[in-house]
Parts: C-alpha cells; structure tokens; sequence
C-alpha cells in the first residue's frame, strides 16, 4: 500500500514568483505545490477575502502552509479558512507587533502612496530600495524571482503588508528568520529560528539550511 505524501503548498513574497523556492529540497514523502498570486478583485478586497480565496487552491486537507516574506503573512490568513499541520513563514512577522518603527513609520504617514508601485516595477529600483545593492549578477537574480508587475497587485500588495492588522501569533507557527534581514528587522522578532546572518532573500541563498529545519520540523 502506497504511503500517503504530505502536501505542502508554498507561497512567494510580494512580486515573486514560485520559483524562488526552487533551491529547497524535499524527500519523496511530501508533495510540493506552488502558489501564484492571485490579481486582487479591487484595490478595496480586504485581505481576509484575498486569503479566503488563496485557500481554495488548496486541494487536500491538513497541509503544511510555507510562505515567504508577505507570503508569510498571507498563508497565516489563510491558515484560518484550513485545518493546516503546520504553518512555516520565513523572513516574515507572526504580528503588528513584529514590524519595525520604521515600516510603522511608513504606514501611519502614508509615504507608501507616494511611490510603491513604480518602485517595485522599476527592479533596479526596487532591488537598491529593498536589498541595497544593485551588482549586475543580483539584478538577474532580482528579474528572474520578482517578476509579478501587476499594479493592482502591488499597490494591493504593499498597503497590505503595512496595515496588517493581526495582534497576537496564531497557534502552531514555524517562524524561520535571518538576523540581517533588512525588511523584517531580526530586532523585532520574536520566538523564531534564527539563521545567522540570514538576509530577507535567504530563501535563495541559504535554501540548504532552511530545507533541512522545515524537513526536521515535520518529522
């Protein structure tokens, strides 16, 4: 008799595609499935309905939820419309509580309406915004995984981030973080595992560590 995988379906960061996950590596036991965003129904769809919406893509019961970054925050919302095993976010927050002074900063006096999109969909820009380098080989990079451009999207995407409204974790969260993380300061986070001198891209570059501690968290 055929021994049942255990379905784990991913979620990117804001603008990414799926195939930032590719550097992870899962035995046989599991059976991957890759989300894509969904284009928001209007610049007003609040983000339990987004979520509500992303879990019907979810076929199986009891699955793992990993998410990266905004993908973090998003399959926490969607943990709340499944029954999931465990719920794994990297380079993410489990609260309002968990975001810098500076990203609060930037939600209460509204500067995000003053550029977001066209930050995220210029990727020299966006890379120097966001990461603080723009060498050739990372702009490749940076082309190749974040490459959602819808404006709808993005707009949607950003003012979400900033007014997440959760104010405590949920129950049975995995938080993975890096302690160089320049989105999601490792100053503000709370109960995770810490890799050190983890960037908010690691789950590109460090992929090998983060495999093993998701493999390990689900023995």
């Amino acid at each position: 008799m055929e021994t049942k995988k255990t379905p784990i379906y991913f979620v990117p960061g804001l603008a990414a595609s799926p195939e930032i996950f590719e550097f992870l590596h899962f035995p046989d036991e599991f059976e991957l499935h890759f989300l894509e965003w969904l284009i928001p129904l209007s610049a007003h769809e609040s983000i339990e309905a987004y979520a509500k919406r992303m879990s019907e893509l979810v076929l199986e019961e009891n699955p793992v939820l990993i998410g990266v970054s905004f993908g973090g925050i998003m399959v926490q919302e969607m943990s709340k419309h499944l029954q999931p095993k465990k719920t794994i976010i990297i380079s993410s927050v489990k609260s309002r509580s968990e975001l810098s002074k500076a990203l609060k900063f930037i939600q209460k006096t509204k500067i995000y309406e003053l550029f977001p999109s066209k930050i995220v969909e210029n990727i020299e820009m966006f890379s120097f915004f966001a990461f603080g380098n723009t060498s050739k080989t990372r702009l490749i990079l940076y082309k190749k995984y974040f490459s959602v451009r819808d404006r709808k999207y993005l707009n949607w995407s950003i003012y979400n981030v900033l007014h997440w409204q959760q104010t405590k974790p949920l129950e049975n969260i995995l938080h993975i973080h890096g302690t160089a993380d320049a989105i999601f300061s490792f100053e503000y986070i709370n109960g995770c595992i810490p890799i050190e001198k983890g960037t908010h891209i690691m789950i590109i570059n460090r992929a090998k560590t983060i495999s093993k501690i998701i493999i390990d968290s689900l023995k």
